[in-house]
C-alpha cells in the first residue's frame, strides 16, 4: 500500500541534524528536479525579500520565512515525519507508533512537497516554505512543473498495490495516476454529516477533514491492514469502525472515490 498525504504548513521551527543530503533522498528520480526547484528558490529568497514574499504568497509577519529558504543547504534536517506538525500529522502521530507500525510507515505513507515533489517520512530535509501552489518565475507554476518527472518515478514507487491518495487539491495537480494503477487507487474525501431539520447535510470541514485522514491511516498501520485494492480497503475501513460510501470507476482506468461519513467533529 502507498499512501499519498498533502505536507502541512506548520512545521518543526528548527532543524536538529546534518545539513540537506540531496542523494540521500527517496526517489532519486526526482533528483534533478528537485535540485532545479531549490536552486531558483534559495537565489530568489536571497536576491529579493520582498519579491520572495510576494512568489510565495507570504505576509510581512511570515518574512522570517524568507530568511529560512534562503539558508536551505546549510540548515539542520529532520525526518519528514517529525518536521510537519500540522493538523493531520498531529492526529497520525508517528512518534507514539509501535515499532511495526513505524516500519509500515516509513514503508508507505509518501508526503507531497512543492519543494522536493515528495519524500518519504523518513527523508531528512530541512523547514521550508514553498506550497505547489507556487509559481517561481523561471520553472512556472510548481504543480504543473512536477508531472512529468513524477509521471516516471511515482508509477514505480506505486508498485502494484493499493494507492491511497489523501492529498488535498493543490498537490493532486502534481500526480494523477493513470491506466493499471489508477484502478487500484481510492480517493478519499472526509463528510461530516449533519441533521437540520429533519434534513441530513454533509459537508467538507477543513480542519476535521484533515485530522481524520491523520486517525484514519494511524488505524490502519496499527491494524496491520494490507488492502490489496480499493474494494479491501472499504472492508477494513469498516472493521475499523469507519462509515464509508465508495463509488467504483464508471470506466476502467479511473480511481474508486471513497466517502468516509462522520457525525462528531473533534
Amino acid at each position: 500500500m502507498l499512501v499519498l498525504l498533502p505536507p502541512s504548513e506548520g512545521k518543526a521551527a528548527s532543524g536538529r541534524g546534518a545539513p540537506l543530503k540531496q542523494e540521500s533522498l527517496s526517489l532519486p528520480g526526482l533528483g534533478p528536479a528537485r535540485a532545479a526547484v531549490l536552486d531558483e528558490l534559495v537565489e530568489l529568497c536571497r536576491a529579493d525579500e520582498e519579491k520572495a514574499r510576494e512568489v510565495l504568497g507570504l505576509s510581512v509577519g511570515l518574512a522570517g520565512e524568507v530568511g529560512k529558504n534562503a539558508e536551505l543547504r546549510t540548515a539542520g534536517t529532520r525526518p519528514a515525519g517529525e518536521l510537519y506538525t500540522g493538523v493531520l500529522y498531529d492526529a497520525l502521530d508517528l512518534a507514539s507508533l509501535e515499532a511495526g507500525a513505524r516500519r509500515r510507515a516509513a514503508a508507505s505513507l509518501l508526503v507531497f512537497s512543492g519543494l522536493w515533489g515528495a519524500v518519504r517520512i523518513g527523508d531528512r530535509i530541512p523547514p521550508y516554505r514553498c506550497s505547489m501552489g507556487v509559481k517561481l518565475p523561471g520553472l512556472g507554476a510548481l504543480g504543473a512543473y512536477w508531472r512529468t518527472p513524477m509521471e516516471s518515478v511515482l508509477p514505480e514507487a506505486a508498485g502494484n498495490g493499493l494507492v491511497l491518495d489523501l492529498r488535498s487539491s493543490a498537490y493532486t495537480a502534481a500526480w494523477k495516476p493513470k491506466g493499471e494503477v489508477a484502478s487500484r487507487t481510492a480517493s478519499v474525501r472526509v463528510l461530516h454529516a449533519q441533521t437540520v431539520d429533519g434534513v441530513e447535510k454533509r459537508s467538507v470541514v477543513s480542519h476535521f477533514n484533515k485530522a481524520t485522514k491523520g486517525r484514519l491511516v494511524r488505524d490502519l498501520l496499527l491494524a496491520r491492514a494490507r488492502p490489496e485494492g480499493p474494494a479491501q480497503l472499504v472492508e477494513a475501513l469498516r472493521d475499523l469502525g469507519y462509515t464509508v460510501e465508495a463509488q467504483a470507476p464508471a470506466r476502467a482506468g479511473r480511481p474508486w472515490s471513497l466517502d468516509v461519513v462522520v457525525t462528531e467533529i473533534h
